[in-house]
Formats: C-alpha cells, sequence, structure tokens
C-alpha cells in the first residue's frame, strides 16, 4: 500500500454553536500532515455521514458541547454503517461525562477526548491506530 495523508472530517453535530475547539483540533491535525474537511456548525447526522461518504474519510471527529452526544454520535455511527462505511474510525470530544464516554465506546465511538486534552493525544491516538500503521509513519 502507498503512503498517502490519512483523511480526517471534522464535524460539529447537532445545534451546538460552539466551534473554536473543534477548529483548534482541526487546525492541529492539519498541522500534523492529515488531510482535514471541516464540515461547519449545525450539521444534521445524515449530512454528516454524506460528507464521510463523498470525502472517502478514514476518521470522523465529532464535537458535541449541547449535551446531545448520547443520541448524536451512536446514531452518526449507525448512519456510516448502513451506508457501508463501516471501517471509518469515530472519535468525538467535548463536554461528556466518564460515564457517557464509556457507553460511547461501547457503541463504537474509539475515542472520547474531553475539555483540555493536549491535541498531541489526539494526532496519538490516529497515528498509532492499528488501520493506520501502513498509511503514515508513527510520529515521535
Amino acid at each position: 500500500m502507498t503512503e498517502r495523508p490519512i483523511r480526517v472530517l471534522v464535524a460539529k453535530p447537532g445545534l451546538d454553536g460552539h466551534d473554536r475547539g473543534a477548529k483548534v483540533v482541526a487546525r492541529a491535525l492539519r498541522d500534523a500532515g492529515f488531510e482535514v474537511i471541516y464540515t461547519g456548525l449545525r450539521q444534521t447526522p445524515q449530512q454528516i455521514v454524506a460528507a464521510a461518504v463523498q470525502e472517502d474519510v478514514d476518521l470522523v471527529g465529532l464535537s458535541c458541547l449541547s449535551g446531545a452526544h448520547m443520541t448524536l454520535f451512536p446514531k452518526i455511527k449507525q448512519l456510516l454503517v448502513t451506508e457501508g462505511a463501516e471501517d471509518v474510525v469515530v472519535f468525538g470530544g467535548g463536554i461528556i461525562p466518564d460515564d457517557d464516554a464509556a457507553r460511547l465506546k461501547a457503541s463504537g465511538i474509539e475515542a472520547v477526548f474531553g475539555p483540555g486534552t493536549d491535541t498531541r493525544e489526539i494526532v496519538r491516538f490516529i497515528d498509532q491506530h492499528p488501520r493506520f500503521a501502513a498509511l503514515r509513519p508513527v510520529a515521535a
């Protein structure tokens, strides 16, 4: 397999209108060499999944501060499976209690990052994910 940029869609599902964190993550991922698509605010799960499929992304990063993460994140994962994109890795962040984070992981969300997470931790999560080992050498 030839080396290529890992493609990440960063999205803000639901009615949450605060996107500073999503933009910081998108920029950090771009700076780390990933190809990033940012969908903007107030996206429906259907819009996010349509963009993910159209852009042929490897990962979807979701940001939610509104408290709707337990509905929106699993819905997006379910729609990806329905659309034949079950191999897309989904991770999320925002104001998410630890109990909810555990339940999200059980529903197929592979990682949950809370407030104040160093963006290098998110980069490491992607770099060290087994699915992407052939696409990108592990960063130091």
